[in-house]
């Protein structure tokens, strides 16, 4: 077999490893994490994705309508929703993305009757708290770990008597260390946000995604730069990953 065979062969053999593992990272990552039982889709559901720009990801905010490729936005929400879609297709579920880019937790509860409330979730995924700590950078925002806690808390508290029977799934912020924005002035004090929003998914009985172990798993694989352009806004492939994770969730 001549050099060139051979390291076609080994390219392909690598890559079809990677591609294999990367699920079993994921289920690896979010076992121990994961407190609260899978929610199962039932028929009908309303699902309801929120959050920053990570849910966002460029969604057409002139379009109300669920199951919208263009109102579902280019990131993790869509190819989450797209699964549950085929997955479920009997069930009919109605999927909505909600994410605005820049939000933090007060942000949210400023918009939260219209772009939660009304729409009335079965389910309701909330990935929010990497601008909480960012926008702190760069003196725009004083807003602190206690702040998160409280509004954070305040919002779910308000969430639960509007909608008692709603199934939470709560994300955890990440931060892809080394990777442009990202350095290591961010920790350790970014890793409060990460355990605030565990603490706060185990109070409220939601499922809780450890997106950060699952991005700090993945980059042991492949560069962090191929999951993340900066450190917090996924590529395609880190989307991929993030909605593999977030299926994790469901049943």
């Amino acid at each position: 077999m001549d050099n060139g065979r051979r390291k076609f062969l080994g390219t392909s053999l690598a890559g079809a490893a990677l591609a294999v593992s990367l699920p079993e990272i994921v289920k690896a990552a979010i076992a121990p994490a994961t407190a609260a039982p899978k929610i199962r889709i039932t028929e009908n559901d309303v699902i309801l994705f929120q959050g920053d720009s990570i849910t966002d990801a460029g969604r057409d905010k002139k379009s109300d309508s669920p199951n919208n490729s263009g109102a579902l936005g280019h990131g993790y929400a869509l190819l989450a929703a797209a699964n549950l879609l085929h997955t479920h297709a009997t069930k009919q579920p109605l999927v909505y993305n909600k994410g605005i880019s820049g939000n933090k937790v007060h942000q949210l509860a400023a918009r939260w009757e219209e772009d939660c409330v009304s729409l009335k979730p079965n389910i309701l995924s909330i990935l929010i708290g990497v601008n909480d700590y960012w926008h702190t950078l760069s003196g725009n925002y004083d807003g602190t770990i206690q702040v998160y806690r409280d509004d954070y808390r305040k919002l779910l508290d308000r969430t639960m008597k509007a909608l008692p029977h709603v199934k939470l799934i709560i994300g955890e912020p990440f931060a892809v260390n080394n990777v442009k924005a990202v350095t290591n002035d961010w920790f350790p004090a970014f890793d409060e946000y990460r355990a605030a929003a565990r603490e706060i998914a185990d109070e409220y009985r939601a499922v809780f995604i450890p997106y950060q172990r699952v991005f700090d798993e993945a980059s042991k694989k492949t560069p962090a730069s191929y999951w993340t352009g900066d450190g917090v806004h996924t590529t395609l492939a880190g989307s991929q990953l993030m909605a593999e994770a977030w299926l994790q969730a469901v049943k």
